[in-house]
Parts: structure tokens; C-alpha cells; sequence
């Protein structure tokens, strides 16, 4: 009998004993199989059933347990920062954030909410399960209205992780981190409140001001999501207060045709009860479109009576401020006007109107508040207009007339968007992309000739270009410090205002970053430069946006533009060459060489003086058309 035969003694078949062996593999590995597919299963679960070791999501209002906002002088009823210090009810509404309502971040509307005496208005975040939407959506992105304590008077920001829940399954976990509520940057801010309540229902400047801030998770649009976790902290000493969380819609078709960054926050007119005409340009066009109101930067809202837009008349025999054909009124939500609260954002509703590509736009806006300070792009090379103070609203005038009075910046005006574009390209930099000294009213700055030359292109995409220069601007530190009213407008820094003036742009599929010459003139290490571009350029890639990066420009001759800066320039621009030689392991999709187009061969610390616009900075415009020619469009759009 072969029984027995399996401990190799006897006389067994020796044919048996292999097929024995073989019948025993089979069943070993078909047990391995069963395994294995019970601990696929187990690993990557259908989260849609929420299994019982996870909560079940629901909406934020619905964990909310915390008290962080509170009546002025009602010592107690509130406790942020584990001190008794809390936010200010009265602050929140004087800033037009009002309990319940909506306030546009990043491009995302976020329900504030419902605050008042003894009830909560946040949560602690530590894992909970939240539901963005009642069924599982799809989103761009995922914003958070935050703000960080902490208890060992460090003032370091607050930093845990956290995980988006897809409904296919598949997770996307996420860094998170968020500046102290009163140690944090402005500059960053979404919102800053000029003081905090204190412990003792006194000395409201105990603490100074205090800030909340939007932070925005990029996720992949293609899949619905069906939850998201909240950060966990796990700092005993910081706590992570999450107020509003909202999805930024996957199913937008927006594309940017001309955009400006707000530079500052400065006084003007004062403006009462009269309209605003600014002039844009498209770069590419469309049959429908929208345009964006923002108000960074401020501490009170800010009323819209009324507003248009309209093709710009522009035969020179006309007034500069004359429309052609008719003016095409603009709503919000249905209503002839609106409010945008402090820090926010407001969106109009879509105007069917024919908007060709490289075309003079006018935007009219009335102000029936008085309005001492505004939101402002300062550096502006383009005609604005004003009516009379008094004079009422003149958005639908036709011949320009009433508008006798010009503005020297764009103020509040940030965006006109198109539907069903073909994309955009962000421009992202310094004066030099601002287009400091180039022709007034001439659109020669180099991102308009970039423009021209994709419109001329047949065989190319036209995508809007998007120039979000701003004068002054450094990649690593803040010119203006992001609140109160100022006189210097050269903006927070690339690095702070990447999420709300980049990221958060409709249809952005490049950025080209141009900048890091105004750091090194102020004393900035060269290293500190390069590790900025190379966080612009991570952001970028999570973003899933290409990014391009250009080499500094020399300036020597300029006051600031020492032997020194020289040298920090010439380091800079050896890392990117570097860069340019081993694109598998760059941080950049390219590096175009704008050093090697502007610099005098003769003298390669100088610009060429043909390109100079005499201050030795700044190219005039030969030198910015120079730029615009030396990009390789193929590699730009990707052909």
C-alpha cells in the first residue's frame, strides 16, 4: 500500500510518491491563493460601507463642539486657545462674516458657522470623518478654514495628517499644517481680526490681532470622493481648529483670459456712490463669460451696486472710457449687486457675450459705500476711469463721458474667465512680468507678446495667458506685510500667495516662474532663493501643473545690484542650468534661459543696452518682446 509511504519508508511506487508531492502543492497553493485574496480584501475595503471601526461621516456642522467665538466682553463664553482667549463675534461681523453665511477661499464657498452666545463653532481636529457633499462628488480640491494654538508659547505652526477618502476605495493622504492664530503671517491670512477677547472680557490687545487661514488639498478630479478625515496633530502642545471645510467643484469649465494678483491695500478716492471702468485685454476668447471681485487684504466688506462689461470702443477719435456696441449687464446670483466680505471673494453670474481673443475689454463697477481703501493691483500700465463721486451708477453708459476721472491701479477687479477654454499658462513674478516701465496702454509686456505669438500660432493651442506679476514682488518674504492700509504695494510674497493667485486660477495648466532677483537685492541668501523656486515648483507638481523657471536677468548699474547680488544671481542661475542638464531628477518641466537673452555679452553683470529702459533693472520693451521670443511654444503647450 502506498499509505504510509509519505514518511519515505517502505516500499512505495516511486511514481505515486511524485504525484503525492504534486497533489500536495496544488492544495498548499491553492490555500495561498485563498489567503492571499482575503488579505486583498481586507486591505483595501469598499470605505462606501463604512466598516464599524470607522465612523460614519457626516456633515462638519454636525461634529462641531467647540466654542472659539464669542461676544465682545463676555469673559468666559468662549475658549480657542486653551487660555480663554477666543475670536470676536463683533470682529467677524464688522468684516461681513456673518453666522451661516458663505464666504468664497480659494475659490471655494465655505459655509461659516452659525455662531453666536453658547453655541460651538468648530471642531478640534483629530480624525474626524466629514462629508463633504450628501452623495460621494468630484473636486478639484478641498479647502479648509483653519487656525492653529498652542500652549507652549512657541508660536510654531500647528502640522498634522490627514486622508481623503475616495469612493472607488483609494485614499490620498495629506500633509497639513497651519499657522498659530496670533503668531502666524498675515501675509498668508485669509482673514486678520485687529484684536482677539481676552480671558477677562478686557485688554483686547492683550493678544494683538489674530488670523484665520484657507488651506487647499489638491485631489484627483477624475474620482468622486467620499469623505475626508480630518488631521490629526500630534503635538500635545497644538491644537488644529477647523471652522469650514468645503470642495472646490471638479466639473467647472472655466478657463482664465486675463487675471491680476492684488499687490496691497491701499487708500483711495475716497469713492462714494460713482462707477469704476477698467480696462483689460483678453488673451484668449470665448462666447460666455464671468468675472471675479476679490477683497484680499481687507477688514470690511465691500459693496457692488451694479456692474458690466462690454467690448471697448477703441478708435482713438472716441473717449478712452466709450463702449462698442451695447454694455452687457452682470449678476450675482440673480441680483444686480452684492457684498464681498473681508478676504473673500466674489464670482459672477455667466453673460453670454462674444469676447475675441487680444481684444480691449471695459469692466464697470459701482460703489454706492463710501470706500476709503480698497484691495489694489498697484503697478497698473493701463488707463482706468472714474466717474464724479455722487454721479450714481454709470455701468451702462455707452459713451464714456461720465467718466472723467482716471485710476492709476486695478482695484478689486481680479479675473475675467471664459467658458469651455483651452486652458491657461500663469506668468508668475516680479516687476518684470508686471510690466513695470513698458508702454502705457501698449500691452508689450512680455506675457502679452507671449499671447500674441499663441494667437498667431495656427497649429497651437490658444490658451489665455495670465499675468500675475506683481512689482517688488520676492519669492521668500513680504513687501506689504498682508494687513492695514499701506502706501508700499509690492505684495506678500510668491510663496503665500501661490495657493489664492495660482493655484486657485480656473483651467491652469503651466506656471512660469520669473523672480528671486528682488531677494537677492535684499539681502536674501542665494540658497534661501533656490529652495523657494524649488517649493513653487513641488506645489506646482502637486497641483499637477507644469512648471517652467527662468534664469535672473543681471541689473548691474542699479543701486541695489552690487558685486554681491551678482554673484548670488550667478549661483542661482548655475543651480537651474544644473537643473536643465538632468531633467529626470528636476523639480521643473524647464528651464528657459533668460539671462542668456537679455545680458551684454561684453559686459554679462549688465543688461543689453538696447534692451535697458534705463534704470538698469528693467528691460524697456524691446527687451520684454526678447523674452516673449526666446519661449519655445512646443514646449510650453506641451507638443
Amino acid at each position: 500500500m502506498v499509505d504510509g509511504g509519505r514518511t519515505g519508508t517502505g516500499a512505495a511506487n516511486p511514481k505515486a510518491t511524485v504525484w503525492d508531492h504534486v497533489l500536495r502543492g496544488v492544495s498548499v497553493l491553492a490555500v495561498f491563493l485563498l489567503v492571499l485574496t482575503a488579505f486583498n480584501t481586507t486591505v483595501t475595503p469598499d470605505v462606501t460601507a463604512h466598516p464599524a471601526d470607522e465612523p460614519v461621516a457626516q456633515p462638519l456642522s454636525a461634529l462641531i463642539d467647540r466654542i472659539g467665538i464669542s461676544p465682545d466682553g463676555s469673559a468666559g463664553a468662549g475658549d480657542l486657545d486653551h487660555a480663554g482667549n477666543s475670536l470676536s463675534a463683533r470682529g467677524l461681523a464688522a468684516a461681513g462674516w456673518h453666522p451661516g453665511g458663505e464666504v468664497i477661499l480659494l475659490d471655494t464657498p465655505l459655509e461659516l458657522p452659525v455662531y453666536g452666545p453658547g453655541r460651538p463653532d468648530h471642531v478640534i481636529s483629530d480624525g474626524q470623518s466629514v462629508a463633504l457633499t450628501a452623495e460621494p462628488a468630484e473636486f478639484q480640491s478641498v479647502t479648509f478654514l483653519a487656525t492653529g494654538t498652542r500652549t507652549d508659547g512657541t508660536g510654531e505652526d500647528v502640522r498634522g495628517n490627514g486622508r481623503v477618502v475616495y469612493s472607488d476605495g483609494t485614499t490620498k493622504d495629506f500633509p497639513f499644517s497651519v499657522p498659530d492664530w496670533a503668531a502666524g503671517p498675515a501675509g498668508d491670512a485669509a482673514l486678520s481680526l485687529p484684536y482677539a477677547n481676552s480671558a477677562t472680557g478686557f485688554g483686547q490687545d492683550t493678544i494683538g490681532s489674530v488670523r484665520l487661514y484657507a488651506r487647499s488639498v489638491p485631489l484627483d478630479p477624475d474620482r468622486e470622493v467620499d469623505h475626508v478625515i480630518l488631521p490629526t496633530v500630534l503635538d500635545d502642545d497644538a491644537s488644529l481648529h477647523v471652522f469650514s471645510v468645503g470642495g472646490r467643484s471638479a466639473a467647472q469649465s472655466w478657463t482664465g483670459t486675463w487675471a491680476r494678483a492684488t499687490s496691497g491695500y491701499a487708500e483711495v478716492g475716497p469713492w462714494e456712490d460713482q462707477t469704476l471702468r477698467l480696462t483689460v485685454r483678453t488673451t484668449t476668447g470665448g462666447y460666455k463669460a464671468r468675472i471675479r471681485l476679490d477683497n484680499t487684504f481687507a477688514s470690511r466688506p465691500v459693496a457692488i451696486g451694479a456692474a458690466s462689461i462690454a467690448l471697448r470702443d477703441e478708435d482713438t477719435s472716441t473717449h478712452g472710457a466709450a463702449i462698442r456696441g451695447a454694455a452687457v449687464p452682470i449678476t450675482f446670483d440673480g441680483a444686480p449687486g452684492a457684498v464681498i466680505p473681508a478676504g473673500g471673494r466674489l464670482v459672477s453670474d455667466p453673460v453670454d457675450i462674444l469676447l475675441p481673443p487680444q481684444t480691449q475689454l471695459l469692466v464697470s463697477f459701482h460703489l454706492p459705500e463710501r470706500v476709503t481703501a480698497a484691495p489694489v493691483h498697484y503697478a497698473s500700465v493701463d488707463t482706468n476711469y472714474t466717474s464724479v463721486p455722487g454721479s450714481g451708477n454709470q455701468t451702462m453708459d455707452g459713451t464714456g463721458e461720465p467718466f472723467t476721472g482716471l485710476v492709476d491701479r486695478w482695484p478689486f477687479l481680479t479675473g475675467i474667465e471664459i467658458s469651455d477654454g483651452p486652458g491657461a499658462v500663469v506668468t508668475y513674478g516680479d516687476s518684470i512680468t508686471d510690466g513695470l516701465r513698458s508702454g502705457r496702454d501698449a500691452y508689450t509686456r512680455w506675457p502679452d507678446v507671449l499671447s500674441a505669438r499663441l494667437h498667431a500660432s495656427p497649429d497651437l493651442p490658444n490658451p489665455g495667458v495670465l499675468n500675475l506679476g506683481v512689482a517688488g514682488n520676492r519669492i521668500t518674504s513680504d513687501g506689504y506685510p498682508g494687513e492695514g492700509v499701506s502706501t508700499y504695494a509690492s505684495g506678500v510674497s510668491m510663496l503665500h500667495r501661490a495657493q489664492r493667485d495660482v493655484f486657485s486660477q480656473n483651467g491652469v495648466d503651466s506656471v512660469v516662474v520669473f523672480a528671486g532677483i528682488n531677494d537677492l537685492r535684499w539681502g536674501v541668501h542665494p540658497d534661501e532663493v533656490v529652495a523657494g523656486l524649488r517649493r513653487l515648483a513641488n506645489t506646482a507638481n502637486e497641483h499637477g501643473v507644469r512648471v517652467f523657471v527662468a534664469t535672473l536677468v543681471p541689473c548691474a548699474g542699479e543701486a541695489r545690484c552690487t558685486p554681491e547680488v551678482d554673484q548670488g544671481r550667478e549661483y542661482v542661475n548655475a543651480h537651474l542650468r544644473e537643473q536643465a542638464q538632468d531633467p529626470a531628477s528636476s523639480a521643473f518641466d524647464g528651464v528657459w534661459d533668460f539671462d542668456a537673452v537679455l545680458r551684454d555679452p561684453m559686459a554679462p553683470d549688465r543688461l543689453r543696452s538696447e534692451y535697458d529702459s534705463g534704470d538698469h533693472l528693467h528691460p524697456n520693451d524691446a527687451g520684454l518682446r526678447a523674452i516673449a521670443e526666446s519661449v519655445d511654444l512646443y514646449e510650453l503647450i506641451g507638443g
